[in-house]
């Protein structure tokens, strides 16, 4: 009986020596659990964990939900190898195609141009690329210009952290009525129109 009332007078009494009535000293706090937990920035050091940092590198072997495996290295005879491998997954539509349309507009004309002629607006300060409805860009499959987006070829870097992967297809798609449009007018006669100039 002694015990309870001890800790009954214990437990009242607690409140008042928790409050502080002086507003600029800090209260006692019970059981402050994770609210004052000791809070790092995401790359400063720890002493905690196994690699000595705060923001942890992913197990060994980890892939993401969204990436697709590529198995290929950075390099023409790997983008070879890529061109009789892979085939394009995305089956072509009017959605498809102006999907692709959008993507190469975004992320392409810059270099190429809006007709793939390689006049884009940027090409003033680096070498011209290649025109994408040349014959020898014709003759590269499907899975050599889904490579060359995604690993890079000479001075054009690789694409793969800023175009999702069904988005590299569909670009190869619009490539490809680029190049048929290309081939139309060659057969009528009709000189390659150059690709508006985009100021930028």
């Amino acid at each position: 009986m002694k015990r309870l009332t001890l800790v009954f007078i214990c437990a009242a009494s607690l409140p008042l020596f928790s409050c502080e009535s002086d507003p600029g000293k800090p209260n006692i706090e019970y059981m402050p659990d994770m609210v004052t937990s000791s809070a790092y920035e995401a790359f400063s050091a720890n002493t905690i964990t196994k690699d000595g940092r705060t923001m942890m590198a992913p197990p060994k072997g980890t892939v993401s939900r969204k990436q697709e495996p590529f198995d290929f290295g950075a390099s023409p005879a790997e983008a070879a190898r890529a061109g009789k491998t892979l085939d394009n997954p995305v089956p072509e539509s009017d959605l498809v195609h102006k999907r692709g349309d959008v993507a190469f507009a975004r992320w392409c004309t810059p270099c190429h141009g809006i007709l793939g002629q390689g006049d884009g607006p940027i090409t003033r300060l680096f070498p011209l690329p290649p025109s994408l409805t040349a014959p020898h860009a014709q003759d590269l499959a499907d899975g050599q210009l889904f490579h060359i987006m995604t690993s890079g070829q000479g001075v054009m870097p690789s694409y793969a952290q800023q175009i999702e992967p069904r988005d590299r297809w569909m670009i190869v798609h619009h490539i490809r009525k680029m190049q048929y449009d290309a081939q139309v007018q060659a057969a009528q006669g009709a000189p390659a129109a150059p690709s508006p100039q985009v100021k930028p």
